[in-house]
């Protein structure tokens, strides 16, 4: 068992893959997924796939070279779901910038971007009702009434038209993950989740589609969240649970401009507050912090202990 900081993914920049032409299409309805893909799947390929709502930085771009590199095709939804929003100006204000996103994807080796429309992806209301308590209890559960039903609403229909072997979401939204985990095992998907490393830039600040909507002053200011949990941690060695948990939260609200929504320490499986370092084998810490005078709702996570 070790107790520490897991390093992340620094520096934003995608490594080279090898040279090559690639045919990515665009498709924008089920019926022609379904097509597309039939073919693969009678001939027994692999099929990776990357869920994103688009804005797509290097640490969405380090999931998709995870995928081209362990599937034989790869497959990358864009599709900004409005059910996961609880606040209409957050899904208003959500950035969408397909046509960068594409050529990015392209340059990836992706085989096929799904970019359907709201009514392709509902053309009905979803009145499907996903609850897996104590996951989307804590946490991101309360502050955000419903965000998980509507992840598990989109994510649980992309696998079903995708039928992949393998999904990909990235670390930096841990409880998605462990909320996704659950309903895979609720609707019994044989499907292989595969977490990937936060993806931070030289700064330390994790990647986000959110970023685009701070200031290079804010930017600067943000900065500050990712660097006083990386102090946590050495804090850790010497501390309580709760005197780490107030030193990282009173360093941050001291910083004009930032103020900390949440700032949870938890078990890495159930999600569930703890009480000592020595409660169990993965302590993860979840926070999230506004930022700015908007404000921009920024969450990071760091690993305190993991066996």
């Amino acid at each position: 068992m070790e107790f520490g900081y897991f390093a992340p993914q620094f520096g934003g920049n995608v490594p080279a893959l090898e040279t090559g032409i690639y045919n990515m299409e665009v498709i924008k309805t089920v019926k022609q997924l379904d097509e597309q893909l039939n073919a693969f799947r009678h001939s027994g390929k692999s099929i990776g796939f990357v869920p994103t709502m688009g804005a797509l930085h290097p640490g969405h771009a380090s999931l998709v070279q995870r995928s081209v590199k362990e599937n034989d095709i790869t497959v990358v939804s864009v599709f900004v779901n409005p059910t996961q929003f609880n606040d209409p100006k957050d899904l208003e204000n959500y950035p969408r910038t397909l046509e960068a996103d594409c050529a990015l994807l392209e340059s990836l080796g992706t085989d096929f971007v799904f970019a359907p429309t709201a009514t392709e992806m509902y053309p009905e209301p979803d009145t499907r009702t996903f609850s897996y308590p104590p996951i989307d209890s804590v946490m991101e559960g309360p502050r955000r009434p419903g965000h998980f039903n509507g992840v598990c609403q989109v994510v649980s229909k992309l696998f079903a038209m995708v039928r992949p072997h393998r999904a990909y979401f990235g670390e930096k939204d841990f409880q998605q993950i462990a909320v996704i985990r659950a309903m895979v095992s609720d609707l019994k998907y044989d499907i292989e989740i595969c977490p990937c490393p936060i993806v931070r830039e030289e700064s330390g600040l994790a990647l986000s589609s959110r970023n685009t909507l701070l200031t290079p002053e804010e930017r600067a200011t943000a900065v500050n969240i990712s660097q006083t949990l990386f102090r946590s941690v050495e804090f850790a060695r010497q501390h309580t649970v709760s005197e780490t948990h107030d030193y990282v939260v009173d360093h941050l609200n001291a910083i004009a401009g930032l103020e900390v929504e949440y700032f949870e320490i938890v078990d890495g499986k159930t999600l569930q507050p703890v009480s000592g370092w020595e409660d169990t084998d993965h302590i993860v810490g979840c926070i999230t912090v506004y930022c700015g005078q908007r404000p921009v709702r920024l969450i990071d996570n760091i690993t305190y202990k993991r066996a």
